[in-house]
Order: C-alpha cells, then structure tokens, then sequence
C-alpha cells in the first residue's frame, strides 16, 4: 500500500502534513511510543480509511508546547472512518462498516473495562491506566489525523453506524461521537444535570458548547456559557443559551442577573489547565480559577462536571508547582459546600451508542451547535493555526474528500 498522509508535532506553535507508514497489525517504534509497547501485535485489530477525523483542544495543549508531547507525534484522537482490513481475530466488524471510534483505547477484559470504566482501561497504556490515540504519555498508539489508521480490540472499540447512507447525511454530527459530545454530556451528567437545572458551563470552545447543547439535551431550564471570546460567547448564543462575559469580572455577579440568584444547581469545567483569569485578571494564566469559581457559584450540595483537561506535566506553566499539576484549589469551600466532583477521560462507550440515537432521530444538532467546519488535511496547519486564535468553529478534516 502506498504512504499515508498525516499531521504530525513539530514544536511548539507548529505542526506539519507528513507522508508516515501505512498501518499495520505490529506497533512499531516512533515518537512517543512506549517502549513496552514497541512489537505489540494487534491481530484484534483493523485498518480505516478515514472519514473525518476533527481537530481537538486537546491536541492544541499539545501543540501549544504545553506538554511533554515529542517532535514527530502524530496527531489525532478524533476518528470515523471505513474499515478497509480486518485482523485475523476481529470476529464481529466487517470490511466496508462505517464506524466511530472512541478516543479512549480499551482492551474489553480488564477490570475497569468490565465496570464500564473505558479511560482507565489498564491493559492499553505501560505508564498508567488510560490511553488514547496520537497523545503524550497514552502508550503511543499512532494518531488519527490521517489518511489511515489502526484501531486495536476493534469489535469492542468500534460503534457501527446502522445504516451508512444516513450516517454520510449527518457524518458532520456523527463525527463529534469519538469524543467532543460524549465527553461534553459526561461533564453534565456528572454534574447532575436534569430537567430544570440552572447550568453554566466554563469555556464556549468546542467541549464547552457541545456541554452546552448536552444540558439542553438532558432538559434544562437554563444553560449559562462563560468565556472570554466574544465570537464563542455568540455562538453559544446561537442555539439559546445564556452568556457571560468573564473579562468583565467574576461570573457569579452576573449570574443573578440571568437566573434571579448568584448561583446554579450544576456546573461544567470545560476550560482546564490553560484557564484565565477574570476580570483583570484575563490577560493572565490562573490555572485554578475556572474550578474555585465553579466551587463558589454552585449551590451547596451540587456537583461539579470536569471535563476540561488538566496534566501532571507543563512545561510552560508559570510556577514550579503547576509545572507538575499541582494548583491552589479551594477544596475547603467544595467540602464546606458537600461537593461532589468528576474528573478524568470521559468513558465514551457509555454515551455514544445513544448520542448516536438522538443524532440520527433529529433530537439533536451537536455539529450546528459547535459550528463544524470541513477543511481538507493538507489544511490542517491552518486549522490549528485559527483553533488557536480563538476562532469559534470545531474544524473537521477530510482526508480522502468524502465530506459535504
């Protein structure tokens, strides 16, 4: 098989469209792969040819120079894509299936896979429970911003669209399956999130809106997004939630304006460890803030959501603590208030399957809601290039030009 096309890490700041190997049933060595799983064979496995595979905030972290992240890894946890190979123990998906594929890698046997606990899987990754694709420290599975890639334990992993000519109608919206949605409506379902709750939402990037439209989902009577980009804020406004401005001050003064009291029943983190400041503040790193805020504006006995990525090492942080993810939580007031907190990768098998429901029965428009945007791969530079200026939108790439 010829190469394969691939945005790769070069530095902080900059990324490149190179040509890698093809995909096979081995790991082999590269950058950032894991010693121990260098020769791993993977006849549990199968080849895609890729549909869509998006453009993450967490890749930006990386991109950023933000992590520990080597030159020359390759990019992408976000995938759909056609089976185009099928290993020799893959007993159930078939050549031609069109599937999604969550970020978190599981092996199906484990422990925590067995309670449903996908990303901790503790059979994928040498270091430490969890892995995913094309991201520092996860075991060094190859990413997905490719023209092709492999999955492992791919009757477990993978989720079948019932019917691909449907699925290629809504493959903007499907493709948000493999990590933006799911982790978005895990963030609000551990919040407590429910018919009537007042919600607000931290960060109007793509995880913070598709949390948004996942509160909408689950019935709530007010959703509030906080950020400090106004072409964010308008488009969380676009599909009817309230908004808040955080460069004008602490979220909580605003809130009563909105909801008749300084406080809500749920709150979602979907800002992480490169959170700003308020108010003054803005123009400044304050890693802690988002989840102190959080603590101070949600009502005694709520929940806090965590989706929002936060690192056990960051070279670019601004003091020697942070640099190992250690940061000034206020965790008196979260007790004092009997919070109750989720963080962690978010296990997409929970929810996938039924976000699938609910996009292919029109009960929801996660891609409107996120603005999807179609770029082809040798755009990518440019994509993360706009991610990173703020630009409102949850590029989408399309390797082989199969997309709308």
């Amino acid at each position: 098989m010829a190469g394969n096309k691939a945005v790769t890490y070069v530095g902080p700041g900059k990324v490149e469209v190179d040509t890698i190997e093809y995909p096979g049933f081995v790991l082999k060595d590269g950058p950032g792969v894991n010693p121990a799983n260098v020769g791993r064979e993977t006849p549990h496995g199968v080849i895609l040819k890729n549909v869509a595979t998006n453009i993450c905030g967490s890749d930006q972290h990386m991109v950023r120079g933000r992590t520990t992240a080597p030159a020359g890894l390759v990019l992408g946890h976000e995938i759909t894509g056609e089976v185009i190979e099928t290993g020799r123990d893959v007993e159930f998906i078939k050549v031609g299936d069109l599937v999604s594929v969550p970020f978190n890698i599981a092996c199906g046997r484990c422990r925590n896979c067995k309670e449903g606990k996908t990303g901790i899987c503790l059979n994928v990754n040498p270091d430490r429970p969890g892995s995913a694709y094309g991201y520092v420290d996860m075991g060094g599975w190859v990413g997905g911003q490719a023209e092709y890639v492999m999955v492992p334990y791919a009757d477990w992993n993978l989720l079948k669209f019932p019917d691909r000519d449907q699925a290629m109608e809504k493959i903007l919206d499907l493709t948000m399956l493999s990590d933006i949605f799911p982790t978005g409506f895990h963030g609000c379902v551990t919040a407590g999130v429910t018919v009537g709750s007042t919600v607000y939402v931290a960060g109007a990037g793509p995880v913070g809106l598709a949390a948004a439209a996942s509160a909408q989902l689950l019935g709530a009577a007010v959703v509030i997004v906080g950020d400090l980009n106004a072409e964010r804020l308008a488009q969380a406004r676009s599909f009817g939630c309230e908004t808040i401005d955080v460069s004008e001050g602490d979220p909580k003064d605003q809130l009563a304006a909105i909801v008749g009291e300084p406080e809500v029943d749920c709150a979602v983190d979907a800002v992480g460890f490169e959170a700003r400041g308020h108010g003054r503040e803005s123009a400044t790193e304050h890693p802690a803030t988002v989840l102190n805020s959080l603590m101070d504006l949600t009502r005694a006995g709520g929940a806090l959501g965590i989706p929002g990525l936060y690192v056990t090492g960051d070279p670019g942080a601004g003091d020697e603590a942070a640099r190992h993810g250690s940061l000034s939580i206020r965790i008196g007031l979260g007790w004092a208030k009997s919070h109750s907190f989720t963080t962690g990768q978010c296990p997409v098998m929970k929810y996938h399957r039924k976000l699938m429901m609910a996009i292919l029965n029109d009960r929801v428009q996660i891609a409107k809601a996120v603005n999807a945007t179609p770029i082809s791969i040798g755009d990518a530079p440019r994509g993360y290039h706009e991610f990173d200026q703020g630009a409102a939108r949850k590029y989408v790439l399309d390797p082989h030009g199969l997309l709308n």
